[in-house]
């Protein structure tokens, strides 16, 4: 009878039927080329990513990036800077300098000569710079007088109290149930610690400060006023500083941890090399061969502030501005905070 009604079956496309077409329990039988195919076969989920479609057509996708661009530049964007060093290092000067313009706590009260304290005493300056259409919210936090004590026990302490009361600020800010749509960012993005052009190693409390500060901020560490070492001076000073980084475990931004890509690594292993900068600022202009540049006049010429050939200040304004301004704002929000914002949830849900 199977095989009877197996035959009156019609075939598979010729008509309906109301008699429901026989079918066996067994399994089918896969041929032998497919079990070997299907035993090597990769799991679902190590296969390979979805291939790229060839498109036959304009789109308009890469009009998202115009996209952006315009909304950046209604919209704007923040950026916070920290300069943490001893007094009379040209920490004012070398903001005026990597800005262009005067943002600088000196030249917050034109017309009053400012007497620098003698302590640590933290004064942030905002101010909004526009240039071509694209404006930024620049914040820029002083440090007057780090080191500049005898006993400088604990003098980093106002610093680390700083910064953690900004990533305080964002988190109360994010974990309203009623939050704003975009949370101001007060969160320090970047930290230029200037370190005194001594020629020696780097003094305990410079390694202190940069070994607790690199675990909370981006440190970019720099050599002040490198105009007053030799050339021999200058890569001797430096070569010591990265033996003492090295040494003492001190990651400084551009940290190896973060690199993403060959192409991001090879071009951070070139900075790095570099770090710390020998730099040297000024915010006057003098004539040198019919151009105005930014320099500083001595009794044998002038230092061009923005030659390679005199300092390394366009390498710290590229590192800070040109090439790695939003990897600093995106460390700061995803490793850093991150860690704070951890930490810190994680203390209020402790029981007790």
């Amino acid at each position: 009878r199977g095989v009877q009604a197996h035959r009156l079956c019609p075939p598979r496309g010729a008509g309906s039927s109301l008699e429901p077409e026989e079918r066996s329990m067994e399994p089918p039988a896969v041929p032998e080329e497919e079990e070997e195919e299907e035993e090597g076969a990769v799991p679902l989920s190590m296969a390979p990513g979805p291939v790229g479609c060839q498109l036959f057509g304009y789109v308009g996708i890469e009009a998202v990036l115009d996209q952006m661009k315009i909304k950046t530049m209604k919209t704007g964007f923040e950026f916070n800077i920290m300069v943490v060093g001893q007094s009379g290092l040209g920490k004012s000067t070398m903001v005026n300098t990597l800005f262009k313009s005067k943002v600088s706590r000196k030249s917050s009260q034109p017309g009053q000569e400012e007497r620098i304290p003698k302590t640590v005493q933290l004064q942030s300056i905002t101010h909004v710079i526009e240039e071509k259409g694209v404006k930024m919210k620049l914040t820029v936090t002083d440090t007057p007088g780090f080191g500049d004590q005898i006993n400088n026990e604990n003098c980093w302490d106002p610093i680390i109290k700083y910064i953690n009361e900004q990533y305080e600020r964002y988190l109360r800010e994010e974990i309203l149930i009623t939050r704003k749509r975009k949370i101001p960012d007060t969160r320090v993005h970047g930290c230029v610690y200037f370190v005194p052009p001594t020629g020696h190693w780097l003094r305990p409390l410079d390694l202190e400060f940069m070994r607790r500060l690199s675990k909370i901020v981006n440190v970019v560490p720099v050599i002040a006023k490198a105009d007053t070492l030799t050339l021999e001076e200058r890569a001797e000073f430096k070569q010591r500083i990265q033996e003492d980084l090295k040494t003492h475990a001190i990651s400084v931004y551009p940290q190896e941890d973060f690199d993403q890509d060959p192409e991001d690594r090879a071009l951070n292993d070139r900075i790095r090399e570099k770090i710390p900068f020998a730099v040297v600022g000024a915010d006057q202009e003098h004539q040198v061969n019919g151009k105005r540049v930014l320099g500083r006049k001595t009794k044998w010429g002038i230092i061009e502030v923005e030659n390679p050939a005199h300092c390394e200040f366009p390498l710290l304004r590229d590192l800070l501005i040109r090439s790695h301004l939003q990897d600093l704002k995106d460390i700061t929000h995803n490793v850093h905070y991150e860690s704070y914002r951890v930490r810190r949830l994680n203390e209020s849900n402790r029981p007790g």
